[in-house]
């Protein structure tokens, strides 16, 4: 059931089975598992999920490579819909750890929001990470390109950009790194600092002996049309022409609903066992959230593989065959 303002009042007294936030691959994936198991689960997901923004899935086994992630979204979703799941947008602002249950705070709408209470047994964070674009004064600009053949994922694109000229835009020292990985698809990298750090000398030298070429100023604007970016103008008017571009610029982590969990991370990422659970018996991590590679293909994998140690987990503790009926009435 898609849940509006209109009908939470129906739900807020439930005790889910799962709940899982995001509603991208990696959710829906655990989603669609966890309804197949007889579990009662409400997704929560806060709207233009990572995945969203791709434009092509490329490496989507069974897909054409020219497959929009959104595509995937809109069918995963109506195909966790049509298996009873409930289905909310909104933003989770915090979860609280209640012994048995989990109550999560949150709040639905932008303007005159709404806030709910809901409770689960099981939480799956599955809200993912959002990558850092270049800063410029005007941000449409890049947006414009960001998720075309502006890449943002060397695992996902290295191969769109074979023997190409290719921009690479880093925000520290240490990003710029990705261009060795990056030199084995093509020898022709441009680096950019936009202006906002320092290259120290062994870095420069190691950068210079490979060929590539290092700018330190700002950029101006991309250049381009059509959402394909053909270059950037410099803050001093010169032109450098490019082919594509590779953002290497780190994300955010949306996992700010934990803060009052100890759980185990790993930088920005979730730890988890070979099932995705946390350090917390009772939290998943999947997707991009957690250690490991971000990629779709995964996040699908990281959704079964949570949804069904969790079905174990209350299998084992209840010892009896469930039926859609009690699910339901949970």
């Amino acid at each position: 059931m898609q849940l509006t303002k209109q009908t939470l009042n129906q739900r807020t007294d439930q005790i889910y089975d799962v709940l899982v936030v995001g509603g991208g691959a990696a959710g829906l994936s655990a989603g669609i598992y966890l309804q197949r198991y007889l579990l009662s689960t409400l997704i929560i997901d806060k709207g233009k999920a990572r995945s969203h923004w791709m434009q092509e899935l490329h490496n989507y086994l069974g897909l054409p490579p020219d497959t929009p992630g959104r595509d995937v979204l809109k069918q995963g979703k109506a195909h966790y819909l049509s298996l009873d799941g409930d289905y909310l947008n909104a933003y989770v602002e915090e979860v609280m750890d209640e012994g048995e249950t989990f109550a999560v705070r949150v709040r639905i709408g932008r303007t005159n929001p709404t806030y709910a209470v809901f409770r689960s047994r099981y939480l799956i964070a599955a809200s993912g990470i959002i990558d850092h674009l270049p800063k410029l004064a005007d941000m449409q600009n890049v947006f414009d390109y960001a998720g075309h053949n502006l890449h943002v994922c060397l695992i996902c694109d290295g191969y769109e950009m074979r023997d190409q000229r290719v921009g690479v835009f880093g925000s520290h020292e240490s990003s710029l790194e990705v261009a060795f990985s990056l030199s084995w698809f093509t020898p022709h990298i441009t680096l950019f600092t936009n202006g906002e750090f320092e290259v120290g000398a062994e870095l420069r030298d190691r950068l210079t002996s490979n060929g590539f070429t290092l700018i330190e100023q700002p950029i101006k604007q991309f250049l381009g049309e059509n959402h394909q970016m053909t270059g950037v103008e410099l803050a001093d008017g010169s032109i450098v022409k490019l082919d594509a571009g590779l953002v290497s610029m780190g994300s955010k982590y949306h996992a700010g609903y934990l803060k009052n969990i100890d759980l185990e991370y790993q930088g920005g990422n979730l730890i988890t066992d070979k099932m995705n659970r946390t350090s917390h018996p009772r939290i998943f991590a999947v997707g991009d959230l957690k250690v490991g590679m971000n990629q779709v293909v995964i996040a699908a994998a990281d959704g079964a593989l949570a949804a069904t140690q969790i079905w174990r987990d209350i299998r084992r503790a209840e010892g009896t065959r469930r039926s859609p009926i009690s699910v339901n009435a949970a």
